[in-house]
């Protein structure tokens, strides 16, 4: 017998994966208890494993917990807070158009529904985005970063690891969003942690046990079908 074969039948394995996708979600509140250092080496072990590149492994990872987060939250969110920053390393939308503009809106009128904040109120939208920089409460933040000259490539990398960190801490019970707000501030981010110069911050993570009472975290956005983003090509 193959001591690789998969110990559990192909339904059971996708059932697994299809269940923490369908729970994960953005968490926007968090309970104040810390993840314990086992978890927090369980989830990135299990990250590690994501596809890359050559398996060039292009990430590095910053976790900031106990009073080096609420450092780091300090230094950014008086940066942010001060209209200061808007230094990304890699250049975000030029705009949103189309279909991808109306699922962007859908998203956020969702959560200013859920907060109880009236469309057009700009002040409290950007009361709202400032929360990004309080990393919503959560203990622990993970700064994704990569080498320059891997270019695109190199982030896109680093965007399946994202992607792999969040379903490790959802199967360990951990609540996760990630935060392309905190790469807004990517200079910041290279003094505040002494990187090289050469280094290219990604993304950050925040993550911990979710508030799963407020109401912040009671709304799920939508998925489009597998129709509208899926050419199959046969002949």
């Amino acid at each position: 017998m193959d001591a690789k074969a998969p110990s559990h039948s192909t339904q059971d394995r996708i059932a697994v994966l299809e269940e923490l996708l369908n729970e994960r979600y953005s968490v926007r509140a968090f309970l104040p208890k810390e993840v314990d250092r086992a978890t927090i080496e369980h989830v990135l072990t299990t990250a590690q494993r994501t596809a890359s590149w050559c398996n060039s492994q292009p990430w590095q990872v910053i976790i900031a917990s106990g009073a080096a987060k609420e450092r780091f939250r300090q230094a950014i969110y008086k940066e942010a807070s001060g209209g200061l920053g808007d230094d990304y390393d890699f250049t975000p939308p030029r705009e949103y158009v189309g279909v991808y503009l109306e699922r962007r809106r859908e998203s956020g009128f969702q959560l200013y529904n859920t907060l109880g904040i009236a469309r057009g109120d700009k002040t409290a939208y950007a009361r709202q985005a400032l929360e990004n920089y309080n990393f919503f409460g959560a203990p622990h933040v993970a700064v994704i970063h990569t080498n320059e000259p891997l270019g695109i490539y190199g982030a896109i990398d680093c965007g399946a690891y994202v992607s792999n960190f969040m379903l490790a801490a959802q199967a360990l019970g951990l609540g996760t969003i990630p935060q392309a707000a905190l790469a807004r501030h990517s200079g910041l981010i290279r003094r505040h942690f002494n990187l090289p110069d050469d280094r290219r911050v990604v993304c950050g993570i925040s993550f911990g046990y979710a508030d799963h009472a407020h109401k912040v975290n009671s709304y799920r956005t939508s998925r489009a079908s597998v129709a509208d983003t899926v050419t199959l090509v046969e002949e």
